[in-house]
């Protein structure tokens, strides 16, 4: 029944948001959000303490300023999510600006194929769009699969919508198939800042360690292709900003696990550079450094959302 009404829920979200008009879409996400983050939840107490990693001599009043900035860029995501489909191609190419976009550019021009990874800020949807919309570069990603299985269907059908070919995560073939499409030239994009397997890589992330997905290094020195870090953000306009930060070069030595984590330390280090310069637009609500893993009883009982953007 529960799985259920989440399905219900988001198929009212990409129903009816979409037809609102957008300031009343804004509005609605921003009271949404304050309201959230005033039960003081779970997903919002665990936002604050992954801040707090970030900006470990901040306040308590600023870390809950920043926490309220951050849920209502987390729902800012949501309301641009559901709105998406409606969006028209003028709207999409005008609704994101990449700094540094000479790096993607000639990285596509090299046909070496190219690996984008992103930690979870900003709206990697909206930018996904872009991609295919303004440089007219179709990609290949990867969806944790979600329960019920009709909402993993919909959001699916929702990046497939958007230009975008999506392969479930579970399972192995799914790295053999972003294999071969970065042997062909083609572009892969990755969120890559939280590990949901058990083949992680531990890193330095903010001084303590955490583990991260080892997929981008590991398809990067497979198949030869360009490892880009991407971090993105929102300012007070309606345009979403981001970055392209210079390539994560393969080392010339080592096994190719040892390569894979030399590399995929330093795509920790573009992403806590990016999130650095602009906390509230990361959206991560769950437990990630290993500390935090092994501890399990010291959060209240869930009161407001935490859910992942998948």
């Amino acid at each position: 029944m529960r799985e259920k009404l989440t399905d219900a829920l988001y198929g009212l979200g990409w129903g009816t948001v979409k037809r609102l008009p957008e300031p009343l879409a804004v509005g609605l996400g921003q009271r949404i959000a304050d309201t959230v983050w005033k039960r003081r939840g779970k997903g919002v107490l665990r936002l604050e303490a992954n801040l707090a990693r970030v900006l470990p001599d901040a306040s308590p009043d600023r870390l809950a300023r920043l926490s309220r900035a951050g849920m209502r860029s987390y729902m800012r995501y949501w309301m641009e999510s559901f709105r998406l489909p409606a969006w028209s191609e003028e709207r999409i190419r005008n609704g994101f600006s990449a700094e540094d976009l000479h790096r993607l550019e000639e990285a596509l021009a090299s046909g070496r194929g190219v690996v984008l990874a992103l930690p979870h800020m900003g709206n990697y949807d909206l930018a996904g769009a872009w991609v295919t919309t303004r440089l007219g570069v179709p990609f290949t990603t990867v969806a944790e699969r979600l329960k019920p299985e009709s909402l993993y269907d919909r959001f699916v059908a929702y990046r497939e919508g958007l230009g975008m070919e999506v392969l479930p995560h579970a399972g192995g073939s799914a790295f053999g198939t972003l294999a071969r499409r970065l042997r062909a030239g083609g572009l892969v994009c990755l969120v890559a800042d939280r590990d949901l397997s058990s083949s992680g890589i531990e890193v330095k992330f903010f001084g303590e360690a955490a583990k991260m997905p080892a997929g981008p290094a590991m398809l990067a020195v497979q198949t030869g292709a360009l490892l880009l870090p991407v971090t993105l953000w929102y300012d007070s306009s309606p345009v979403m900003r981001g970055r392209i930060h210079a390539p994560v070069e393969v080392p010339e030595t080592g096994t190719r696990a040892e390569r894979a984590a030399v590399m995929t330390q330093q795509l920790a280090d573009a992403f806590a550079s990016g999130i650095a310069e602009h906390p509230q637009d990361w959206h991560m609500l769950q437990r990630l450094w290993l500390a935090d893993l092994d501890r399990r009883d010291d959060e209240p009982t869930d009161k407001s959302s935490g859910t992942e953007k998948p």
